[in-house]
């Protein structure tokens, strides 16, 4: 037996008592006479004591010689601990050692394992298992495990069954690249790494499973950000004989009890809002509701004067900064340099100061009067104090400017408090969107979402005007979810293949199993995925997924630590019958 106990567990209550413990060496102090080590496990920490007049000398000796991050076993009595340690759980007492077992050495780590670490990022992630050591890390991992044992406690006493879907499929040309794999049964042919299991849950609703889920690994060949890895993890589910309603019931109530279980948060209500209102109150299709500074459409009250940016825009659109009023002009300047990065495209920015006694002041005086400003206040709902910023120009590029800084002034000034949670559903999504590109259409979630019904007379002659049954969950201003009904009619689905430019071999070709299917008797039915990683993150109070990951990607799709991807052998390539062409 390695340890009886672990070294978190241990009070006053266990003084007097034999106890034999393990762990790594976070820290040593040798006073001479006497040696005092920290003992860590993933429970906690335990001080060790080594006295020169109460333990044996050998042991004593052996003390000496312990390093940072030493695997050792102890042997002692719990004793009263002279100096106590409220912040710890075991700093009442400390374990007198009568015998020490060294079980392995351990090189110097290349950064501090504790909480505040000296270790950059890079180093870290290369040094992944001994990252995971430090405390932050550790406790995101067990944060991810409570929050998917919550899901399956809380999926399963609804009757959802947990069903695993292959993950050697077929590649088909609809989302984002395929991570490819090749055959080499069938050489020249490859399998792809599913990017979700639509299909698969549909046909199990074909079925009769009637209740499905699965917490599941996906794969997505796509550029990298800070909340998106090449492979990431979905709570995938879906339901047979349902409409909208009783989805979003299901899946508020999962995350109502999540937030309930894991933050003690009570959330009552969860707004639902349209996609055009998300897109023409807050420039994006996932706002965050945790403050104000809604979008003021200005065009009534701005254009047809003398100033010739605005009457040459399509959209003039404001937002109003509560207090920003005491901003410097340095300060302003600041932000509209911000808002001319490459990454936010703004060609200039206007601004109004609301002033304490009722009158503005703006950046346009020469242009609008008092009483134009005033109406502008009026829609953009600036009080006293306030500043009033502007953009103008395309509308949904404008939006879109408007949204990020809308955001980044949210960051600065403090309206982003991770410790709050605002949910919300947006519904009623276009069911395609053009693409200037490629001359078609494309489906906005995926080819499979039903259309609302109400719109079918539109799918034939105004396809664009089409709405989806299709809905995304929101929390602090990201997408965590989303899903749709799905269609589950032959005939339908394959007039959605047609708009989306599938003819009809290559629809047969791509997913003839699937509309086959649909001829033995296809239930309604429609589902949602979570974004696990996403999820798990800001319930952490986290907008990065990567501490939530055991092994993570950097931002080039590597893992610096196994030093992945890699090149294969020849052997290995003739195997397969591939032939590479680097030139």
């Amino acid at each position: 037996m390695y340890r009886s106990h672990n070294n978190g567990e241990l009070n006053a209550s266990h003084i007097t008592k034999e106890v034999t413990l393990a762990g790594w060496v976070q820290k040593s102090r040798d006073k001479g006479f006497m040696i005092w080590v920290d003992l860590r496990d993933r429970y906690g920490i335990t001080q060790l004591i080594f006295d020169e007049k109460r333990t044996d000398k050998a042991v004593f000796e052996r003390a000496k010689s312990l390093g940072r991050e030493f695997v050792i076993q102890v042997k002692g009595t719990v004793i009263e601990r002279e100096s106590k340690n409220a912040n710890m759980s075991t700093g009442d007492i400390e374990i007198l050692v009568s015998e020490l077992n060294i079980l392995n050495t351990a090189l110097t780590p290349p950064f501090t394992i504790e909480d505040e670490t000296d270790g950059g990022e890079d180093i870290r992630m290369k040094y992944r298992y001994l990252d995971i050591r430090r405390n932050p890390v550790k406790n995101a991992l067990l944060f991810r495990h409570k929050v998917a044992m919550e899901v399956r406690k809380y999926l399963s006493d609804l009757d959802f069954c947990e069903v695993e879907t292959p993950y050697l499929i077929k590649s088909t040309p609809e989302g984002a690249r395929d991570f490819v794999v090749p055959s080499r049964m069938n050489q020249g042919q490859f399998y792809a790494l599913p990017q979700s299991p639509q299909t698969f849950k549909q046909l199990l609703m074909v079925g009769g499973m009637d209740k499905y889920f699965q917490i599941v690994k996906c794969f997505r060949d796509e550029d990298l950000r800070a909340d998106r890895q090449p492979e990431f993890t979905q709570i995938d589910c879906e339901m047979a004989f349902v409409e909208q309603e009783d989805i979003l019931n299901v899946f508020e109530g999962l995350t109502r009890h999540l937030l309930k279980k894991l933050n003690g948060i009570e959330v009552a209500e969860f707004p639902r809002i349209t996609y055009d209102h998300a897109m023409k109150t807050y420039g994006n299709d996932k706002p965050d509701i945790r403050f104000g500074m809604e979008f003021g459409e200005l065009n009534e009250v701005a254009q047809n004067k003398e100033f010739g940016v605005f009457n040459s825009a399509e959209l003039v659109v404001g937002i109003a900064v509560p207090s920003a009023g005491e901003y410097t002009r340095k300060e302003i300047d600041g932000l509209i340099d911000w808002v001319k990065r490459p990454q936010v495209g703004a060609s200039g920015m206007v601004y109004v100061k609301c002033n304490e006694d009722g009158t503005f002041k703006s950046s346009v005086d020469k242009f609008y009067d008092q009483e134009d400003l005033a109406n502008w206040a009026k829609v953009t709902g600036a009080k006293a104090g306030d500043m009033i910023f502007v953009l103008s120009g395309p509308a949904d590029k404008t939006r879109t400017q408007l949204s990020a800084l809308r955001m980044e002034l949210a960051t600065r000034l403090g309206l982003r408090n991770p410790n709050e949670f605002a949910p919300l559903w947006v519904v009623d999504f276009p069911l395609l969107e053009w693409d200037e590109e490629s001359g078609r259409y494309h489906a906005m979630h995926h080819p499979f979402t039903s259309p609302k019904p109400e719109d079918m007379k539109l799918i034939e002659t105004e396809p664009g005007k089409v709405r989806a049954n299709a809905y995304d969950m929101v929390l602090n201003g990201n997408e965590i979810g989303g899903g749709s009904i799905r269609i589950h009619d032959k005939d339908l689905q394959s007039r959605m293949f047609s708009l989306l430019g599938f003819s009809p071999e290559q629809a047969e070709d791509q997913f003839g199993f699937l509309m086959n299917a649909f001829q033995f008797g296809a239930p309604p039915h429609g589902g949602l995925a979570f974004g696990l990683d996403r999820l798990v993150a800001i319930l952490g109070g986290q907008e990065t997924i990567r501490d939530f990951i055991a092994f993570p990607k950097n931002n080039s799709g590597r893992d610096v630590m196994i030093d992945a991807p890699s090149k294969i052998d020849d052997a290995q390539l003739k195997d397969l019958a591939i032939k590479l062409d680097l030139q």
